[in-house]
């Protein structure tokens, strides 16, 4: 199948303006015969909202322009970024990322580990997540991540342990710190753990993170598809926008898992154990 990753510069608090970009790459990704499509973190709304959070924040279940993304994956799938307010909780709002195929929003995942230092305020203005699930989709068995999260690697152990073929994560990481060549320090960060990840988890890990300048913050780009066992499958370009399209062979997976078998040793139940007794031991 192919993947599409969506390396775009949404417009800052414009959400309908954002709908039709959306619109239009899904468009261009399906006549490029993409099988899913996906969008970096708060593609519908721009990152740097802080005041606007509650302005932009949407249901996903009603809201008509999020629909009309929603009613555009006919024959295809797409991860969507987006401030969340449900009408079970209204107030709250939270960073989230929509998994839609085929017409229908299959799960929704809230961004867990909200950064607050330095330039980042999110725990100012989100709500926080309160767990990582896997779930079956048409183009395999997948589990989200919202940028931070990605940088917790408890975080896709739970999604490796769940029996993920795909782990995604959407992303607004801004470029900080000299690389080398015409990478950011920080962008070689988020590489290695797409590297470390996929080797270990034997699963494919998608990364797509956004482009442009909101409130003199430069975001990164270098969406990247790395294959399972650490292989660069594809890096889009840093800083401009790119549709980056990439073949993904889910049979990768099962062939990893034959030849590294970290997934047929593990023990979950005793990682649970350590871990109970660890915050126990805190909190005592």
């Amino acid at each position: 199948m192919k993947v599409a990753l969506a390396q775009v510069s949404p417009r800052l608090g414009d959400v309908k303006a954002n709908v039709e970009l959306h619109l239009d790459v899904l468009e261009k990704a399906r006549r490029g015969k993409a099988d899913l499509v996906v969008f970096p973190e708060l593609g519908l709304t721009g990152y740097t909202l802080k005041d606007l959070v509650e302005e932009v924040a949407l249901d996903p279940d009603s809201d008509p322009l999020f629909r009309k993304i929603t009613a555009r994956t006919r024959g295809l799938a797409a991860v969507v970024g987006f401030v969340e307010e449900r009408p079970s909780e209204k107030g709250l709002f939270y960073n989230s990322a929509a998994f839609i195929a085929d017409g229908r929003l299959l799960h929704v995942h809230r961004k867990v580990y909200l950064p607050t230092n330095g330039m980042f305020e999110e725990a100012k203005f989100f709500a926080q997540g309160r767990d990582f699930r896997t779930f079956e989709t048409p183009v395999g068995r997948v589990g989200l991540l919202i940028c931070r999260d990605f940088l917790h690697y408890g975080a896709s152990y739970v999604h490796y342990s769940s029996g993920a073929d795909m782990i995604i994560c959407i992303s607004a990481a801004p470029g900080r710190g000299v690389g080398g060549g015409d990478a950011f320090e920080t962008s070689r960060m988020w590489e290695l753990m797409g590297e470390a990840m996929s080797y270990f988890s034997t699963a494919f890990v998608l990364y797509a993170n956004r482009v442009g300048i909101e409130d003199g913050v430069t975001f990164a780009g270098g969406s990247f598809v790395f294959a399972p066992g650490g292989r660069l499958a594809g890096r889009a370009a840093y800083l401009d926008p790119e549709l980056l399209v990439r073949q993904v062979d889910l049979a990768a997976v099962r062939e990893a898992r034959k030849k590294w078998l970290f997934k047929r040793d593990e023990k979950p139940e005793v990682i649970l154990r350590s871990l109970e007794r660890a915050v126990r031991a805190a909190e005592d």
